[in-house]
């Protein structure tokens, strides 16, 4: 009754978890009809993306590839049988009474030997060298992985403002549209009742229909970046994408502590460098205690079955076994040693050099992220201080121009500055965007984990 009650609790547990459980092991898809934020978009792409993924199945197959250097330190164990058959036992020569050497047959026609054999390594240099570069090994592919996570939000990211950019600017293109359309209107009625030429409608016709095909242009850009950033995120074609962004938000996050200074430790590249380098000193360890020898322990036992008759061959057993000491010491092995080690310590050397020049390339990207986010930053406020400063002039000459005060070129000079500091003012948004995130990932303090 005890053992029934257990299945049952265990059934039970197994179908209130195989949803969960399914869930996990299916790759998370963003909502059809839902919005993503760029946090959401990072989430999807720092889960699916093919990069990625090969990154992950890399430091798996480097843990076995650890696991299989291990395993030498561990004892080797074998069994090994044997059999055959004498068609002519084979001869020997005995001396007789006389001194006289006399040939005679030795042994049985039918053998079988079952050999159990263990070897134990106390001592190698092949195992050591496994057993001390296991750790920045592991570590090694681990930061490897870090280094795609920064690559896959750094592009992500990067894209996400882009195709935001381009439906910021379709969005002012459409104003664009919708008021010149009023112009239009307001001109052809002008030009109808006499008050103005036919000049004013044809200038506001030009121009809506330049502001049609610009904003066809900018929808065509959208399909393209979008198409790019799904690429990116491991989307496939298919599934559309539409994004979800708060520009308060944005505004707020354009801003960035420009006085932290660079630590170039703070960089996946020194690190995985430095990585390297203790990879490399065990390879120079492993040449130059190559001397030394191998020393390892041994045990054999050994079931000789011994018959004349097949049939009776298993009939009676005699056993051997015996255990030692194996050990293998090179002499000379042509000045082999010695060159592996020269050449093992000419790229440890040449690691120093690639440590100074990352360094300094370090140096030079962030000098160079610093001073595009600074300039961008400056944009971004002179933009949007003259979108505030068009959209009021372009309210004051427009009332003027029904007025009868200003002309409707000076009506035409405002709409087209209007518009021009609305793009201005979302590029120089974007772009502060993005080269924030050049400036840190520059810094090494580019966030990963979302």
């Amino acid at each position: 009754m005890k053992q029934m009650t257990r299945m049952h609790r265990l059934l039970l547990g197994l179908l209130l978890f195989a949803p969960m459980w399914l869930q996990a092991q299916s790759p998370t898809s963003p909502s059809p009809n839902g919005q993503l934020t760029l946090e959401q978009c990072l989430q999807y792409a720092l889960q699916n993306q093919p990069v990625l993924r090969q990154a992950r199945i890399d430091e798996e197959t480097n843990e076995a590839t650890i696991r299989i250097g291990l395993s030498s330190w561990l004892p080797q164990i074998g069994l090994n049988a044997t059999g055959q058959h004498y068609f002519q036992l084979p001869y020997t020569v005995f001396p007789n009474a006389d001194g006289i050497s006399v040939p005679r047959q030795i042994g049985l026609k039918n053998t079988s030997t079952v050999a159990l054999s263990a070897t134990q390594a106390l001592y190698n240099n092949d195992v050591r060298l496994a057993l001390r570069t296991a750790r920045p090994s592991r570590q090694f592919y681990q930061q490897n992985t870090v280094g795609v996570r920064i690559d896959v939000v750094t592009d992500v990211s990067k894209a996400f403002y882009d195709v935001l950019l381009s439906q910021r600017q379709l969005d002012v293109l459409k104003e664009d549209i919708v008021r010149l359309q009023r112009s239009l209107q307001d001109a052809r009625a002008r030009y109808e009742a006499g008050i103005v030429d036919k000049t004013d409608f044809k200038q506001a016709e030009i121009l809506l229909n330049n502001s049609i095909v610009d904003r066809k242009r900018a929808v065509e850009a959208i399909n393209a970046k979008s198409a790019y950033l799904k690429e990116l995120m491991g989307l496939t074609g298919t599934q559309p994408l539409v994004l979800q962004y708060d520009t308060i938000r944005l505004m707020r996050d354009a801003a960035v502590d420009t006085t932290v200074r660079l630590e170039p430790g703070n960089r996946i590249e020194v690190q995985r460098l430095q990585t390297q380098k203790a990879l490399q000193e065990a390879q120079i360890s492993y040449y130059r205690l190559g001397f030394l020898p191998s020393l390892s322990a041994f045990g054999n036992y050994n079931a000789v079955f011994q018959n004349n008759n097949f049939s009776d061959l298993y009939s009676r057993r005699f056993p051997n076994s015996y255990a030692g000491l194996q050990l293998s010491l090179p002499i000379f092995q042509g000045t082999r040693r010695l060159q592996n080690l020269r050449r093992e310590r000419l790229v440890d050397q040449r690691l120093d050099q690639d440590i100074i020049a990352t360094r300094n390339r370090i140096n030079t990207e962030f000098e160079q992220a610093m001073s595009a986010y600074k300039s961008n930053y400056a944009d971004y406020l002179v933009g949007q201080r003259n979108l505030e400063l068009s959209r009021e002039v372009y309210s004051v000459v427009n009332l003027q121009y029904r007025e009868g005060i200003k002309t409707y070129l000076d009506v035409i000079i405002a709409q087209t500055t209007l518009r021009t500091s609305q793009l201005n003012y979302y590029s120089a948004l974007f772009q502060v965007l993005s080269s924030k995130v050049d400036l840190l990932r520059a810094q090494g303090s580019l966030p990963t984990s979302y």
